[in-house]
């Protein structure tokens, strides 16, 4: 049997935010792209709620950037761990969880409102007749928020129901157990396998393009971004700071916005590619 170059550890929901939150595992700021749509990461959590495995996660030990902090947000710890696969369900799963918002590929930024409702068990994106619906609870992240307590949380939605419908003490109790149960994910298992930290690079990168998520192949300009994050963070700043930039205009001062292209960081780091090929022919 072959060595593997990979371990298997388990985490859950809670441990991967905090980790997260403190820099040990580095997830990219959210000053980048965020490509999901709002109904995939309803669909996230609705599986994590019912209990449906989710994927694994990748994991590269970083044994290179000892002194490096991933983002622009001062963290305490430089990162432990890199994120291979799995960057955008955590980033969905943070962003909800702590309730800070990320960037659209137009470069806007967007609060991610995923709605709930208790008496269902049913998950959507938050609109304005779902924010007008009392049977919804209209954003999740309250249920994580440090500053409310979840009873009065559940409380509060009883009474509000109530103001509009019928409420029986059984409707009452399934309200109070599934609530309790939607904040309990951060007790959701997730596994993940931690490459090596002597593996190169290139092995890395190999790996990345051979994993498809879902299907569709992995976008390898996302990995190397990450690895930007990790060992050169002032030039992936400056690149992805250029492509924003380029996509709004600034009338009266000089700025790479025209109305013909629209470069992405992907476009971007093709073309440095093919330079440095040509360099080297």
């Amino acid at each position: 049997m072959s060595e593997t170059v990979f371990t298997k550890v388990d985490y859950d929901l809670g441990g991967l935010v905090k980790f997260i939150a403190l820099g040990e595992i580095g997830l990219p700021d959210f000053q980048r792209p965020f490509v999901w749509k709002n109904a995939k990461v309803r669909d996230l959590f609705d599986s994590m709620y019912k209990g449906y495995p989710v994927g694994y996660l990748l994991f590269w030990q970083n044994g290179l950037a000892d002194d490096r902090t991933i983002g622009t947000d001062q963290k305490q710890k430089p990162p432990r761990l890199v994120i291979v696969d799995g960057q955008q369900r955590m980033t969905s799963l943070y962003a909800v969880i702590k309730g800070v918002n990320v960037v659209r590929e137009n470069y806007d930024n967007e609060k991610i409102c995923i709605a709930f409702n208790p008496l269902e068990e049913r998950f959507e994106v938050a609109d304005a007749a779902i924010r007008r619906d009392k049977a919804y609870i209209p954003d999740i992240s309250i249920l994580w928020s440090g500053d409310i307590k979840i009873t009065k949380v559940i409380r509060e939605h009883i009474a509000n129901l109530k103001t509009s419908r019928e409420i029986s003490e059984d409707h009452e109790s399934v309200i109070e157990d599934s609530i309790l149960k939607l904040q309990s994910l951060l007790t959701f298992p997730f596994i993940a396998l931690e490459l090596a930290s002597n593996i190169s690079e290139e092995d890395v990168s190999d790996m990345f393009v051979r994993i498809n998520s879902k299907g569709a192949p992995l976008n390898q300009a996302d990995f190397i971004l990450t690895l930007m994050s990790v060992f050169w963070d002032e030039g992936r700043s400056q690149l992805e700071h250029f492509c924003r930039l380029a996509k709004k205009s600034a009338k009266g001062t000089a700025s790479p916005f025209n109305y013909f292209i629209e470069p992405s960081p992907d476009q971007l780091l093709r073309g440095i590619r093919d330079g440095i090929r040509d360099v080297h022919k």
